[in-house]
Protein backbone atom coordinates (compact mmCIF):
# COMPACT_ATOMS: atom_id res chain seq x y z
CA UNK A 1 0.00 0.00 0.00
CA UNK A 2 1.52 3.30 -1.10
CA UNK A 3 2.11 5.93 1.58
CA UNK A 4 0.29 9.23 1.38
CA UNK A 5 2.82 11.99 0.48
CA UNK A 6 0.47 14.62 1.91
CA UNK A 7 -0.14 12.85 5.23
CA UNK A 8 1.88 15.41 7.22
CA UNK A 9 -0.06 18.32 5.71
CA UNK A 10 -3.36 16.53 6.32
CA UNK A 11 -2.53 15.94 9.99
CA UNK A 12 -1.42 19.57 10.41
CA UNK A 13 -4.64 20.79 8.80
CA UNK A 14 -6.72 18.55 11.06
CA UNK A 15 -4.91 19.81 14.19
CA UNK A 16 -5.47 23.44 13.14
CA UNK A 17 -9.17 22.78 12.50
CA UNK A 18 -9.56 21.09 15.90
CA UNK A 19 -7.80 24.04 17.56
CA UNK A 20 -10.16 26.48 15.81
CA UNK A 21 -13.22 24.47 16.79
CA UNK A 22 -12.03 24.26 20.39
CA UNK A 23 -11.47 28.03 20.59
CA UNK A 24 -14.91 28.68 19.06
CA UNK A 25 -16.65 26.38 21.55
CA UNK A 26 -14.84 28.07 24.45
CA UNK A 27 -15.98 31.45 23.10
CA UNK A 28 -19.61 30.31 22.78
CA UNK A 29 -19.48 28.96 26.34
CA UNK A 30 -18.43 32.41 27.59
CA UNK A 31 -14.98 31.30 28.71
CA UNK A 32 -13.14 33.73 26.39
CA UNK A 33 -13.27 37.51 26.78
CA UNK A 34 -11.20 40.59 27.72
CA UNK A 35 -12.06 40.16 31.41
CA UNK A 36 -11.69 36.36 31.42
CA UNK A 37 -8.75 34.07 32.09
CA UNK A 38 -8.83 33.31 28.37
CA UNK A 39 -8.79 35.97 25.66
CA UNK A 40 -7.78 36.21 22.02
CA UNK A 41 -4.84 38.00 20.45
CA UNK A 42 -5.49 37.47 16.76
CA UNK A 43 -5.60 33.69 16.27
CA UNK A 44 -3.60 33.09 19.46
CA UNK A 45 -5.23 32.21 22.75
CA UNK A 46 -4.00 34.20 25.75
CA UNK A 47 -4.04 32.06 28.90
CA UNK A 48 -3.87 34.60 31.73
CA UNK A 49 -2.93 34.29 35.39
CA UNK A 50 -2.00 36.62 38.22
CA UNK A 51 0.52 34.12 39.52
CA UNK A 52 4.07 35.29 39.08
CA UNK A 53 3.40 38.92 39.96
CA UNK A 54 5.04 38.43 43.35
CA UNK A 55 8.19 37.22 41.60
CA UNK A 56 8.17 40.32 39.39
CA UNK A 57 7.95 42.46 42.52
CA UNK A 58 10.97 40.74 44.06
CA UNK A 59 13.07 41.10 40.92
CA UNK A 60 11.97 44.70 40.34
CA UNK A 61 13.06 45.95 43.76
CA UNK A 62 16.54 46.68 42.38
CA UNK A 63 15.19 49.87 40.83
CA UNK A 64 18.47 51.64 40.16
CA UNK A 65 19.88 48.64 38.33
CA UNK A 66 16.80 48.17 36.15
CA UNK A 67 16.57 51.88 35.41
CA UNK A 68 20.21 51.99 34.26
CA UNK A 69 19.81 48.75 32.28
CA UNK A 70 16.64 50.03 30.59
CA UNK A 71 18.36 53.31 29.67
CA UNK A 72 21.06 51.21 28.01
CA UNK A 73 18.26 49.31 26.28
CA UNK A 74 16.90 52.54 24.84
CA UNK A 75 20.31 53.34 23.34
CA UNK A 76 20.63 49.81 21.92
CA UNK A 77 17.13 50.01 20.47
CA UNK A 78 17.99 53.27 18.70
CA UNK A 79 21.13 51.72 17.19
CA UNK A 80 19.23 48.58 16.19
CA UNK A 81 16.41 50.66 14.70
CA UNK A 82 18.84 52.59 12.53
CA UNK A 83 20.76 49.46 11.51
CA UNK A 84 17.72 47.47 10.42
CA UNK A 85 16.28 50.44 8.49
CA UNK A 86 19.59 50.78 6.63
CA UNK A 87 19.50 47.04 5.86
CA UNK A 88 15.96 47.33 4.51
CA UNK A 89 16.98 50.22 2.24
CA UNK A 90 20.00 48.24 0.99
CA UNK A 91 17.76 45.23 0.32
CA UNK A 92 15.36 47.50 -1.60
CA UNK A 93 18.21 48.75 -3.82
CA UNK A 94 19.56 45.25 -4.39
CA UNK A 95 16.08 43.98 -5.28
CA UNK A 96 16.06 46.30 -8.32
CA UNK A 97 18.70 44.02 -9.87
CA UNK A 98 16.96 40.74 -9.04
CA UNK A 99 14.90 38.64 -11.42
CA UNK A 100 11.71 36.77 -10.46
CA UNK A 101 13.75 33.57 -10.30
CA UNK A 102 16.30 35.02 -7.86
CA UNK A 103 13.85 37.06 -5.77
CA UNK A 104 13.44 35.89 -2.17
CA UNK A 105 10.37 33.93 -1.16
CA UNK A 106 7.79 35.71 1.03
CA UNK A 107 8.25 32.96 3.63
CA UNK A 108 11.77 34.27 4.21
CA UNK A 109 10.32 37.49 5.64
CA UNK A 110 8.82 35.62 8.60
CA UNK A 111 11.19 34.50 11.32
CA UNK A 112 8.96 31.58 12.25
CA UNK A 113 10.17 27.98 12.50
CA UNK A 114 8.47 25.74 9.98
CA UNK A 115 7.60 28.70 7.73
CA UNK A 116 10.98 30.31 7.16
CA UNK A 117 12.94 27.65 5.24
CA UNK A 118 16.28 28.36 6.93
CA UNK A 119 15.03 28.04 10.52
CA UNK A 120 14.87 24.40 11.70
CA UNK A 121 11.58 23.56 13.38
CA UNK A 122 12.88 21.94 16.58
CA UNK A 123 15.72 24.31 17.40
CA UNK A 124 13.69 27.26 16.14
CA UNK A 125 10.63 26.64 18.31
CA UNK A 126 12.69 26.17 21.49
CA UNK A 127 14.75 29.30 20.76
CA UNK A 128 11.68 31.36 19.85
CA UNK A 129 9.79 30.38 23.01
CA UNK A 130 12.81 31.10 25.24
CA UNK A 131 13.39 34.46 23.54
CA UNK A 132 9.75 35.57 23.70
CA UNK A 133 9.21 34.45 27.30
CA UNK A 134 12.30 36.25 28.63
CA UNK A 135 11.53 39.26 26.42
CA UNK A 136 8.11 39.57 28.05
CA UNK A 137 9.44 38.97 31.57
CA UNK A 138 11.88 41.83 31.04
CA UNK A 139 8.96 44.11 30.15
CA UNK A 140 7.21 43.10 33.36
CA UNK A 141 10.20 43.53 35.66
CA UNK A 142 11.11 46.95 34.26
CA UNK A 143 7.46 48.06 34.35
CA UNK A 144 7.26 47.30 38.06
CA UNK A 145 10.64 48.96 38.67
CA UNK A 146 9.17 52.12 37.12
CA UNK A 147 5.99 51.96 39.20
CA UNK A 148 3.79 50.72 36.35
CA UNK A 149 1.35 47.96 37.22
CA UNK A 150 1.23 44.47 35.72
CA UNK A 151 -2.27 42.99 35.55
CA UNK A 152 -1.62 39.45 34.32
CA UNK A 153 1.02 37.13 32.93
CA UNK A 154 0.45 34.17 30.71
CA UNK A 155 1.11 31.91 27.76
CA UNK A 156 0.26 32.50 24.12
CA UNK A 157 -1.19 29.34 22.59
CA UNK A 158 -1.77 28.94 18.86
CA UNK A 159 -2.12 25.19 18.22
CA UNK A 160 1.13 24.89 20.24
CA UNK A 161 2.71 27.26 22.79
CA UNK A 162 4.22 30.12 20.80
CA UNK A 163 5.36 32.45 23.55
CA UNK A 164 4.31 34.41 26.59
CA UNK A 165 3.04 37.84 27.50
CA UNK A 166 3.02 40.32 30.37
CA UNK A 167 -0.07 42.52 30.39
CA UNK A 168 0.79 45.95 31.76
CA UNK A 169 -1.78 48.35 33.17
CA UNK A 170 -2.66 50.49 30.14
CA UNK A 171 -3.90 53.42 32.21
CA UNK A 172 -0.68 53.55 34.22
CA UNK A 173 1.42 53.22 31.06
CA UNK A 174 -0.36 56.20 29.51
CA UNK A 175 -0.03 58.23 32.72
CA UNK A 176 3.70 57.50 33.06
CA UNK A 177 6.36 59.84 31.71
CA UNK A 178 7.74 59.15 28.24
CA UNK A 179 11.07 58.12 29.73
CA UNK A 180 9.46 55.47 31.92
CA UNK A 181 7.34 54.16 29.04
CA UNK A 182 10.42 53.98 26.84
CA UNK A 183 12.33 52.05 29.48
CA UNK A 184 9.55 49.47 29.58
CA UNK A 185 9.43 49.24 25.78
CA UNK A 186 13.23 48.95 25.43
CA UNK A 187 13.46 46.26 28.12
CA UNK A 188 12.44 43.52 25.69
CA UNK A 189 15.01 44.55 23.08
CA UNK A 190 17.68 44.72 25.79
CA UNK A 191 16.74 41.25 27.03
CA UNK A 192 17.04 39.72 23.55
CA UNK A 193 20.45 41.29 22.89
CA UNK A 194 21.68 40.28 26.36
CA UNK A 195 20.53 36.70 25.69
CA UNK A 196 22.28 36.80 22.32
CA UNK A 197 25.57 37.61 24.05
CA UNK A 198 24.97 35.02 26.77
CA UNK A 199 24.23 32.12 24.41
CA UNK A 200 26.95 33.21 21.97
CA UNK A 201 29.50 33.20 24.81
CA UNK A 202 28.35 29.74 25.92
CA UNK A 203 28.64 28.39 22.36
CA UNK A 204 32.05 30.00 21.92
CA UNK A 205 33.34 28.46 25.15
CA UNK A 206 32.02 24.99 24.32
CA UNK A 207 33.33 24.93 20.74
CA UNK A 208 36.72 26.50 21.52
CA UNK A 209 37.41 24.03 24.32
CA UNK A 210 36.07 20.85 22.78
CA UNK A 211 36.09 20.93 18.95
CA UNK A 212 39.10 20.36 16.69
CA UNK A 213 39.17 19.95 12.87
CA UNK A 214 40.43 16.56 11.70
CA UNK A 215 42.76 18.20 9.17
CA UNK A 216 43.65 21.58 7.71
CA UNK A 217 41.86 21.67 4.37
CA UNK A 218 38.52 22.12 2.64
CA UNK A 219 35.58 20.02 3.75
CA UNK A 220 33.84 17.92 1.12
CA UNK A 221 30.08 18.55 1.10
CA UNK A 222 29.10 16.63 -2.07
CA UNK A 223 30.75 13.91 -4.17
CA UNK A 224 29.20 13.39 -7.60
CA UNK A 225 28.72 9.78 -8.67
CA UNK A 226 30.89 8.25 -11.40
CA UNK A 227 33.59 10.93 -11.06
CA UNK A 228 37.29 10.68 -10.20
CA UNK A 229 36.51 11.63 -6.59
CA UNK A 230 33.89 8.89 -6.26
CA UNK A 231 36.22 6.35 -7.86
CA UNK A 232 38.92 7.32 -5.34
CA UNK A 233 36.44 6.63 -2.48
CA UNK A 234 36.16 10.28 -1.37
CA UNK A 235 32.94 10.95 0.54
CA UNK A 236 31.08 13.85 2.16
CA UNK A 237 32.74 14.51 5.52
CA UNK A 238 36.26 13.98 4.19
CA UNK A 239 38.73 16.87 4.11
CA UNK A 240 40.89 17.61 1.06
CA UNK A 241 44.36 18.58 2.28
CA UNK A 242 46.21 19.00 -1.02
CA UNK A 243 45.64 18.61 -4.78
CA UNK A 244 48.49 18.21 -7.24
CA UNK A 245 50.97 19.42 -4.63
CA UNK A 246 48.97 22.55 -3.69
CA UNK A 247 47.79 22.79 -0.09
CA UNK A 248 44.02 23.37 -0.18
CA UNK A 249 43.64 25.27 3.08
CA UNK A 250 40.78 27.41 1.71
CA UNK A 251 38.28 27.37 -1.15
CA UNK A 252 40.35 29.80 -3.25
CA UNK A 253 43.35 27.47 -3.16
CA UNK A 254 41.07 24.53 -3.93
CA UNK A 255 39.88 26.26 -7.11
CA UNK A 256 43.38 27.34 -8.13
CA UNK A 257 44.76 23.82 -7.58
CA UNK A 258 42.53 22.59 -10.42
CA UNK A 259 42.78 25.69 -12.63
CA UNK A 260 45.90 24.54 -14.54
CA UNK A 261 44.98 20.88 -14.85
CA UNK A 262 43.55 19.18 -17.92
CA UNK A 263 41.26 16.25 -18.58
CA UNK A 264 43.04 12.90 -18.42
CA UNK A 265 45.84 14.23 -16.23
CA UNK A 266 46.89 11.99 -13.33
CA UNK A 267 47.46 14.04 -10.16
CA UNK A 268 48.16 13.22 -6.51
CA UNK A 269 45.67 14.17 -3.82
CA UNK A 270 45.87 13.97 -0.05
CA UNK A 271 42.71 13.86 2.03
CA UNK A 272 41.54 12.98 5.50
CA UNK A 273 39.19 10.01 5.36
CA UNK A 274 36.42 10.23 7.95
CA UNK A 275 35.74 6.52 7.48
CA UNK A 276 39.36 5.48 8.14
CA UNK A 277 40.12 8.40 10.49
CA UNK A 278 43.47 8.93 8.82
CA UNK A 279 45.20 10.79 5.99
CA UNK A 280 45.11 9.06 2.62
CA UNK A 281 47.42 9.76 -0.30
CA UNK A 282 46.30 8.56 -3.72
CA UNK A 283 46.37 9.46 -7.40
CA UNK A 284 43.35 10.21 -9.59
CA UNK A 285 42.78 10.63 -13.30
CA UNK A 286 40.84 13.86 -13.86
CA UNK A 287 37.72 13.86 -16.01
CA UNK A 288 36.74 16.62 -18.50
CA UNK A 289 35.21 19.64 -16.78
CA UNK A 290 31.51 20.11 -17.65
CA UNK A 291 31.87 23.91 -17.47
CA UNK A 292 35.45 24.77 -18.61
CA UNK A 293 36.51 22.99 -21.82
CA UNK A 294 39.76 21.11 -21.45
CA UNK A 295 40.08 21.65 -17.72
CA UNK A 296 40.36 18.77 -15.29
CA UNK A 297 37.40 17.82 -13.13
CA UNK A 298 37.56 16.07 -9.75
CA UNK A 299 33.83 15.84 -8.95
CA UNK A 300 33.46 17.36 -5.50
CA UNK A 301 31.73 20.42 -4.02
CA UNK A 302 33.33 21.88 -0.92
CA UNK A 303 31.65 23.53 2.04
CA UNK A 304 31.27 27.32 2.12
CA UNK A 305 33.76 27.49 5.02
CA UNK A 306 36.62 25.14 5.77
CA UNK A 307 36.37 23.18 9.04
CA UNK A 308 38.92 25.54 10.60
CA UNK A 309 36.97 28.58 9.38
CA UNK A 310 33.68 27.13 10.65
CA UNK A 311 35.15 26.59 14.11
CA UNK A 312 36.64 30.09 14.10
CA UNK A 313 33.28 31.57 13.06
CA UNK A 314 31.45 29.80 15.89
CA UNK A 315 34.09 30.82 18.43
CA UNK A 316 34.95 34.41 17.48
CA UNK A 317 33.68 35.77 14.13
CA UNK A 318 35.29 39.18 14.76
CA UNK A 319 38.68 37.47 14.42
CA UNK A 320 37.96 36.14 10.92
CA UNK A 321 40.81 36.41 8.41
CA UNK A 322 38.29 38.11 6.10
CA UNK A 323 37.77 40.88 8.67
CA UNK A 324 35.38 41.41 11.58
CA UNK A 325 32.45 42.59 9.43
CA UNK A 326 32.64 39.68 7.01
CA UNK A 327 33.22 37.26 9.88
CA UNK A 328 30.05 38.52 11.58
CA UNK A 329 28.14 38.06 8.33
CA UNK A 330 29.48 34.51 8.09
CA UNK A 331 28.12 33.80 11.58
CA UNK A 332 24.67 35.07 10.61
CA UNK A 333 24.46 33.24 7.26
CA UNK A 334 25.65 29.81 8.41
CA UNK A 335 22.07 28.48 7.99
CA UNK A 336 22.01 29.72 4.37
CA UNK A 337 25.28 27.90 3.72
CA UNK A 338 23.85 24.65 5.19
CA UNK A 339 26.47 24.77 7.96
CA UNK A 340 24.03 25.28 10.82
CA UNK A 341 22.65 23.26 12.39
CA UNK A 342 25.87 21.23 12.22
CA UNK A 343 24.83 17.71 11.35
CA UNK A 344 25.21 14.86 8.91
CA UNK A 345 28.57 14.70 7.18
CA UNK A 346 29.63 18.09 8.59
CA UNK A 347 30.09 16.45 12.02
CA UNK A 348 32.76 14.25 10.42
CA UNK A 349 34.97 17.31 9.84
CA UNK A 350 35.71 17.41 13.57
CA UNK A 351 36.64 15.35 16.58
CA UNK A 352 35.87 16.15 20.20
CA UNK A 353 38.59 16.96 22.67
CA UNK A 354 38.98 18.64 26.04
CA UNK A 355 36.02 18.43 28.46
CA UNK A 356 33.82 16.63 25.93
CA UNK A 357 36.41 14.15 24.64
CA UNK A 358 34.70 10.78 24.33
CA UNK A 359 31.21 12.29 24.27
CA UNK A 360 28.71 11.23 21.63
CA UNK A 361 29.30 13.67 18.72
CA UNK A 362 25.63 13.66 17.72
CA UNK A 363 24.48 14.64 21.21
CA UNK A 364 27.27 17.21 21.55
CA UNK A 365 26.28 18.97 18.34
CA UNK A 366 22.60 18.96 19.31
CA UNK A 367 23.57 20.98 22.38
CA UNK A 368 25.93 23.25 20.43
CA UNK A 369 23.34 23.82 17.70
CA UNK A 370 20.74 24.74 20.32
CA UNK A 371 23.08 27.39 21.76
CA UNK A 372 23.63 28.79 18.26
CA UNK A 373 19.91 29.03 17.53
CA UNK A 374 19.18 30.53 20.94
CA UNK A 375 21.69 33.28 20.13
CA UNK A 376 20.54 33.64 16.50
CA UNK A 377 16.82 33.84 17.26
CA UNK A 378 17.32 36.31 20.11
CA UNK A 379 19.37 38.53 17.80
CA UNK A 380 16.57 38.35 15.22
CA UNK A 381 13.95 39.15 17.88
CA UNK A 382 15.96 42.10 19.17
CA UNK A 383 16.41 43.57 15.70
CA UNK A 384 12.84 43.01 14.52
CA UNK A 385 11.30 44.41 17.71
CA UNK A 386 13.35 47.60 17.24
CA UNK A 387 11.58 48.39 13.96
CA UNK A 388 9.56 51.65 14.11
CA UNK A 389 6.44 49.66 13.37
CA UNK A 390 3.21 49.51 15.38
CA UNK A 391 2.67 47.45 17.58
CA UNK A 392 6.34 46.51 18.10
CA UNK A 393 8.47 47.97 20.88
CA UNK A 394 10.28 50.10 18.33
CA UNK A 395 6.96 51.64 17.30
CA UNK A 396 6.28 52.87 20.85
CA UNK A 397 9.84 54.16 21.17
CA UNK A 398 9.69 55.97 17.82
CA UNK A 399 6.37 57.58 18.73
CA UNK A 400 7.82 58.96 21.96
CA UNK A 401 11.06 60.01 20.27
CA UNK A 402 9.14 62.07 17.73
CA UNK A 403 6.94 63.58 20.44
CA UNK A 404 10.07 64.55 22.40
CA UNK A 405 11.61 66.19 19.32
CA UNK A 406 8.39 68.10 18.68
CA UNK A 407 8.37 69.28 22.31
CA UNK A 408 11.68 71.06 21.71
CA UNK A 409 10.60 72.72 18.50
CA UNK A 410 6.94 73.40 19.29
CA UNK A 411 7.05 74.71 22.84
CA UNK A 412 3.47 75.97 22.61
CA UNK A 413 2.02 72.50 22.03
CA UNK A 414 0.29 70.73 24.89
CA UNK A 415 0.72 67.02 25.69
CA UNK A 416 -2.26 66.03 23.54
CA UNK A 417 -0.79 67.76 20.47
CA UNK A 418 2.62 66.20 21.08
CA UNK A 419 1.09 62.73 21.42
CA UNK A 420 -0.92 63.29 18.26
CA UNK A 421 2.23 64.28 16.36
CA UNK A 422 4.06 61.19 17.67
CA UNK A 423 1.16 58.96 16.64
CA UNK A 424 1.13 60.41 13.12
CA UNK A 425 4.90 60.01 12.85
CA UNK A 426 4.84 56.35 13.85
CA UNK A 427 1.94 55.74 11.43
CA UNK A 428 4.10 57.10 8.61
CA UNK A 429 7.14 55.08 9.73
CA UNK A 430 5.01 51.93 9.98
CA UNK A 431 3.78 52.36 6.41
CA UNK A 432 7.35 53.01 5.24
CA UNK A 433 8.63 49.86 6.95
CA UNK A 434 5.82 47.78 5.46
CA UNK A 435 6.63 49.13 1.99
CA UNK A 436 10.32 48.28 2.43
CA UNK A 437 9.49 44.80 3.73
CA UNK A 438 7.20 44.05 0.79
CA UNK A 439 9.38 45.82 -1.80
CA UNK A 440 12.05 43.10 -2.01
CA UNK A 441 9.43 40.42 -2.67
CA UNK A 442 7.14 42.29 -5.05
CA UNK A 443 9.35 44.61 -7.12
CA UNK A 444 11.63 41.91 -8.66
CA UNK A 445 8.53 40.09 -9.85
CA UNK A 446 7.21 43.20 -11.56
CA UNK A 447 10.39 44.18 -13.41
Amino acid sequence: MASDPYLGYEIAFLVIVLYGVGVYLCYRAGWIGPDKSLSLLGPALMIKTTRGRAALERWARFRRFWTAAADLGIALAVVAMGAILVLLVIDAVISLRLTPATAPSPTEALGLPGINPIIPVGYGIVALVVGVVLHELAHGVVARSQGIGVKTLGVLWCVVPVGAFVEQDDAEMLAATRRKRDRVAAAGVLANFALTLLFFAALSLVVSSSVAPNANGVGIAVVESNTPAANASLAPGDILVSINGTATTNSTLFESSLADTHAGEVIPIVYYSAANQSLVTTRVTLAPSPTVPGRGFLGVAVAFLTPAELKSTLVWPLGSSAGPLEGSVYWLVLPLASLEPVGGSTISFFHLTGPFAGANPQLFWIGANLLYWLAWMNFLLGLSNALPLVPLDGGLLFRDFMASIAARWRRGWDSAQLDQFGTRAVTVSSLLVLVLLLWQFIVPRLL
